[in-house]
C-alpha cells in the first residue's frame, strides 16, 4: 500500500455522518475518498466504477434496500472491493447477515479514529476487523455452538418480537406455521425458556436481537 492510497467510498443515508467520516478520514496518510453514496443503490454502482478499494457502509438506508443487500451486490463481483460496515447496530439480527454477505469488516461509529482508520487499512488488505462487542459475541457463538441461534431462528423471533403472530411469521418468511413453530421450540430450548416473551426478553439481553 505503500505510495498507492486506499481509494474509500463512504455510504451512508445521513450527510452529517458522510460528513464525520470523511473529515475523521482525510486527516489520514494513505487514505483517500473518492466517492460517497446516499443510499444502498447508489453504492453498489460506485462501488463497480473499478477505483474503490473499500466500502464503509452503513446498515440501513431507510426505505428500500439495506447494507447487507448491498453488500451482497457488491461482493458478488469479481474483483470487488471489501466492505466494512459502520453502523450503530451491534446485535446478532444486524452482524450475522452483514458477515455472511461478505463483509470484512465490522464497526461501530463509536470507534475512535484511530480505530476507524486501522479497521480501514486492515480491511484493504483482507483483513477482518470487528468492534470489540461483536468479536466477543462470535468467540462465544463458536464456543457454545449448541446454544446459539441460527440466522433464520434469529428472523422468526425477530418477527415474533415486532407482535407477529406464527401464521404471519410464516408468511413473511415463506414457512409453514408447523416450521415457525418448530423453530420456536428450539428457540426456547436454547434459550431455556418456555414462551414467545420470555424468549424475547433473553434475546434483547444477549444481544441476539436489538434493543
Amino acid at each position: 500500500m505503500t505510495g498507492t492510497p486506499v481509494r474509500l467510498l463512504i455510504a451512508d443515508d445521513h450527510p452529517v455522518v458522510r460528513a464525520g467520516l470523511r473529515a475523521v478520514l482525510e486527516t489520514e496518510p494513505g487514505l483517500l475518498v473518492v466517492a460517497e453514496a446516499a443510499t444502498a443503490e447508489e453504492a453498489v454502482a460506485r462501488a463497480a466504477g473499478g477505483d474503490v478499494d473499500v466500502v464503509l457502509m452503513d446498515l440501513r438506508f431507510g426505505a428500500g434496500p439495506s447494507g447487507v443487500d448491498a453488500t451482497t451486490a457488491i461482493t458478488a463481483r469479481p474483483h470487488a472491493p471489501r466492505v466494512l460496515i459502520v453502523t450503530t447496530y451491534d446485535s446478532d439480527a444486524d452482524t450475522l447477515p452483514a458477515i455472511e454477505a461478505g463483509a470484512t469488516g465490522y464497526l461501530l461509529k463509536d470507534a475512535s479514529p484511530d480505530e476507524l482508520a486501522a479497521a480501514v487499512r486492515a480491511a484493504a488488505t483482507g483483513r477482518t476487523a470487528l468492534a470489540p462487542t461483536v468479536a466477543d459475541r462470535l468467540v462465544n457463538r463458536l464456543r457454545t455452538p449448541d446454544t446459539a441461534l441460527t440466522r433464520r431462528e434469529t428472523e422468526v423471533l425477530g418477527l415474533v418480537a415486532d407482535g407477529l403472530s406464527n401464521q404471519a411469521v410464516g408468511r413473511r418468511l415463506h414457512l409453514t406455521e408447523g416450521t415457525v413453530k418448530s423453530h420456536l421450540s428450539r428457540i426456547y430450548t436454547k434459550l431455556r425458556v418456555d414462551s414467545r416473551t420470555a424468549a424475547v426478553a433473553a434475546a434483547v439481553d444477549l444481544g441476539i436481537l436489538r434493543r
